[in-house]
């Protein structure tokens, strides 16, 4: 891009860039409570736990918690860590589908809590944030003074339901919405991700004004990739069809396989790209891993994703589906034998 030989630094990054991103969200279908995103909401990072790191920085003094879901992705320690800050979680519970335990979150909210962390869609569980546990934590967030942060990078992905709610539009408690090129048009290398901060007009304009000072002192976001942003979010429109296709196609592979294996549970899957099985716990979910990576397959084990009991299994659906249902054949192979029963 011809604009890119001149640098133009600016803490929230390019306003066209900014513009794309609330495009992108006021497009969705989410928006016809007639809530709009406005690019001025909008920060530019180099990735999602780039964000992670400054709203840590931006809530937390060190020794302050975070609320973090349980089964959920395993960066959240990793980042916490470098930024001082302790992860404190709160339960997700299965019943005919994944659900957030409020009441359990309630009690673990402490003097030092300064923010709820959600995963919507979940990962690995794929279970979405629904609309009246979202409206509950926004109450919650309000009556605590504490912030929700909401991982959103897998919100396009809808399987088995669709998407309720997304925190970008909250406006009831200090909100920031997670997201990026990453999921949104697999593109990873290309390294551009972005919070959309949202709640009271105050409390919004206060942490926007402190992540500008934040955001200044680094400028990490590339100019020539901030030209571009239009036209990578753009992309979404040829990938993700692709991808759900190869994903309901894989799911519907090893749905098939589960027909004869009844002591196999397949997890439901709302959103995102991952399975979960529920098998049985004969032996450690990292000793399964290993006897199928010596077969030549790669999973997951649930402990990975801090599942609070053994015999869970996590499958990417993303895998070319000639790849997949060769290696599904192969994990019901190993967990059909006579000493998985």
């Amino acid at each position: 891009h011809p604009e890119s030989l001149h640098y133009e630094p600016h803490p929230f990054g390019l306003l066209p860039a900014r513009e794309s991103v609330a495009g992108y969200y006021n497009s969705r279908p989410m928006t016809a409570s007639k809530r709009v995103v406005s690019p001025e909401q909008i920060l530019l990072t180099t990735s999602t736990s780039e964000a992670y790191s400054f709203l840590f920085r931006l809530l937390c003094d060190p020794g302050d918690n975070v609320l973090v879901p349980r089964p959920s992705y395993p960066l959240f320690e990793f980042v916490g860590d470098i930024q001082d800050v302790q992860l404190q979680p709160y339960p997700l519970f299965y019943d005919h589908g994944w659900h957030i335990d409020l009441e359990c979150l309630r009690q673990s909210i402490a003097p030092t809590t300064r923010g709820i962390l959600v995963v919507n869609p979940n990962n690995p569980t794929g279970s979405f944030v629904h609309s009246a546990e979202l409206d509950a934590l926004v109450q919650i967030c309000s009556e605590r003074d504490i912030a929700l942060i909401a991982d959103e990078v897998f919100l396009d992905y809808q399987i088995e339901a669709p998407a309720e709610a997304s925190a970008a539009f909250c406006c009831g408690c200090l909100s920031f919405a997670l997201s990026g090129l990453s999921k949104i048009s697999c593109l990873p290398q290309m390294k551009v991700a972005w919070m959309v901060v949202n709640g009271p007009a105050a409390l919004r304009q206060a942490a926007l004004s402190r992540l500008e000072i934040i955001a200044d002192t680094y400028l990490s976001v590339s100019g020539p990739i901030q030209h571009g942003v239009l036209e990578l979010l753009d992309q979404r429109r040829t990938i993700q069809p692709q991808l759900l296709s190869r994903i309901r196609t894989n799911l519907g592979k090893l749905d098939d396989e589960l027909k004869g294996a009844p002591s196999i549970q397949r997890l439901r899957v709302e959103g995102g790209w991952y399975a979960v099985l529920r098998v049985p716990a004969v032996q450690t979910d990292e000793g399964l891993c290993i006897e199928l990576m010596n077969r030549g397959v790669v999973v997951h084990p649930g402990h990975f994703y801090d599942f609070s009991t053994e015999g869970h299994l996590v499958l990417s659906l993303i895998a070319p589906s000639d790849v997949f249902q060769d290696g599904i054949k192969t994990v019901f192979e190993v967990l059909s034998s006579p000493s998985h029963r």
